[in-house]
C-alpha cells in the first residue's frame, strides 16, 4: 500500500480545475491520499472540492492550517465536512483551550480526523515553533487527534516525535522531492506517509514520477529495515 501523500498545489496560472481533475485521474490508483492547501481552496472555492475529486477512491486532505479561536475553527470544519473532505490540518500552538479542544471535538462530530502541525520545514521553525516541540506532541495525545505534521528535511525532529507519540499519531512529513528529503527517509525515522507535491505534479508525466519515488521509497524503507 502506497505510503505518498499527493499535494496538490496547482502554479499559479494553471487551468485550475483541468490541472487538479488530470492529475488525480493520473494518480489515483497509486496515491494513498490527497492534499490541497490555501491557494487551491481560494481559488476554485471549498464548494467545488466535492466535484473536483468526485472520481477519486481516496481520502481528502485539507491542509489549510488552522490557527483560530474554537468557533471559528469550527465553522471552517463544518464547511470541509460539507465538500467532503477526510481531514483537517491545523496549527498545534493555538493551544488546547477554547481552541484545539472545539476543534477536535467538532471534526469528531462530523467524522473529520484532526492533525496538528507540530513543527516546519523552514529555518523559522527553530525559532518559536520547535522550542514547543515536545509540549505539542502530548497535546496531541491528550487530545486523542490523528496525526501530526513533521518535516521530511528534518529527520530528527521525526525521530523525536515518534520516541514520544509511540505508536499513537500518524506522522505525516513534507518536504520529500522539491524540498530535497529522498523518498523513504521520512519513514525510516518514523513517519507514516511521506507528502510529495511539484515533484510529481509538475512533471512531464506525473504517473511514471510518483512510481518512481514509491520504487525508491520501498527500496530505501527495505534497506533500513533490515
Amino acid at each position: 500500500m502506497s505510503k505518498v501523500v499527493i499535494a496538490l498545489d496547482p502554479p499559479p496560472k494553471a487551468e485550475i480545475e483541468k490541472w487538479v481533475r488530470e492529475r488525480v485521474d493520473y494518480l489515483d490508483e497509486l496515491a494513498s491520499s490527497f492534499k490541497v492547501g490555501l491557494p487551491l481552496v481560494l481559488r476554485t472555492g471549498v464548494h467545488r472540492l466535492r466535484d473536483l475529486f468526485s472520481v477519486s477512491s481516496k481520502p481528502l486532505i485539507a491542509d489549510l492550517k488552522l490557527a483560530d479561536i474554537g468557533d471559528i475553527m469550527a465553522y471552517v470544519v463544518e464547511a470541509l465536512a460539507d465538500a467532503g473532505v477526510s481531514a483537517v490540518i491545523s496549527h498545534a500552538f493555538v493551544g488546547r483551550r477554547g481552541a484545539l479542544d472545539v476543534l477536535v471535538r467538532k471534526s469528531e462530530e462530523l467524522g473529520i480526523k484532526p492533525v496538528l502541525v507540530v513543527s516546519m520545514s523552514h529555518p523559522g521553525s527553530t525559532e518559536f515553533i520547535d522550542k514547543h516541540l515536545s509540549e505539542f506532541v502530548n497535546m496531541a495525545l491528550e487530545l486523542r487527534v490523528w496525526g501530526v505534521v513533521a518535516p521530511a528535511t528534518r529527520r530528527e525532529v521525526i525521530s523525536r516525535v515518534r520516541e514520544l507519540a509511540g505508536s499513537e499519531l500518524r506522522i505525516f512529513s513534507p518536504g520529500v522531492g522539491a524540498q530535497g528529503a529522498e523518498p523513504g527517509s521520512a519513514i525510516c525515522c518514523g513517519a507514516d506517509y511521506e507528502i510529495v507535491g511539484r515533484a510529481v505534479t509538475n512533471s512531464p508525466n506525473p504517473r511514471e514520477a510518483l512510481e518512481r519515488i514509491i520504487y525508491e521509497q520501498e527500496r530505501r524503507v527495505r534497506e533500513c529495515r533490515s
